[in-house]
Parts: structure tokens; C-alpha cells; sequence
């Protein structure tokens, strides 16, 4: 049986389970997928590679005048983010993408830089679940 097919199946460590709940949405991820586990970790696995590529280009040092561009790469991320169901994750890329659409450039380091932390630390969350469902 496929790692991914239900939480009870995951792990019998209480606190794993748990924490795997919170990250991605089981349940709205085996609705996304009508109940196939093969989709199911094919999604997570789209989603991760999706996950560290656009972390990747975040993560890049900032410069002047590509807060539009970063937006961009955070929405995209929200939306991917909400499809599987890690909507921690998803909230914490719409605050990035916020941040970086609405604040000045000399205003905007320190609002960037927490938002920015929320969101790798729930991108870690997510893939860290993904990595123990796949």
C-alpha cells in the first residue's frame, strides 16, 4: 500500500502524524484527486520539485525594483500551495506576495524580511511532510 494512502497508514508516531496534518491537507488533497493515491504523489512530487525551484529564486539576494517579479513567483506558489492542500503555507506566500506588491521600496525591508521568514519556514513545513508521504 502507498505510503501516501491515509494518514493512519503514515506513521504510528502520534506527533509525525500531526505535524504531517497540518502542513498538507490530506483529505482535501484525496479530493483534489478523487481518492488516487498514484495522482496524490505525483501532485506532491510536482509540487516539491515546483517548491524548490521558486524557493530557490526567492531566496536569491534582493534587488532594487523586482518586488513585482517576486510577487509573481509567490503567487504562483499560493496557488500551488492551495492545491494540495498546504494552506499554511499558501496564507504565508499570499503575505509575501502582499508585502512585496504594496510596500515602497525604502519601506519595504524589514515588512519583505518577515514575511519572507514565514514563508521558508512554512515551505520547510510542507516539504519536509512531502518528503515523509513520498
Amino acid at each position: 500500500m502507498p505510503k501516501l494512502a491515509r494518514v493512519e497508514h503514515i506513521e504510528s508516531d502520534c506527533s509525525t502524524t500531526i505535524g504531517i496534518q497540518a502542513a498538507i491537507d490530506l483529505v482535501h488533497l484525496s479530493r483534489q484527486t478523487l481518492g488516487d493515491a498514484a495522482l496524490e504523489t505525483e501532485l506532491l512530487r510536482l509540487f516539491d520539485r515546483q517548491a524548490e525551484q521558486l524557493a530557490a529564486r526567492l531566496a536569491a539576494p534582493p534587488a532594487k525594483g523586482e518586488s513585482q517579479w517576486r510577487a509573481e513567483l509567490a503567487h504562483t506558489l499560493k496557488g500551488s500551495a492551495r492545491a494540495i492542500g498546504a494552506f499554511d503555507l499558501a496564507d504565508a506566500a499570499e503575505a509575501y506576495e502582499r508585502a512585496c506588491r504594496m510596500i515602497a521600496e525604502e519601506e519595504e525591508a524589514q515588512i519583505k524580511a518577515n514575511a519572507w521568514s514565514r514563508l521558508k519556514a512554512a515551505l520547510g513545513r510542507a516539504r519536509a511532510s512531502i518528503a515523509v508521504l513520498l
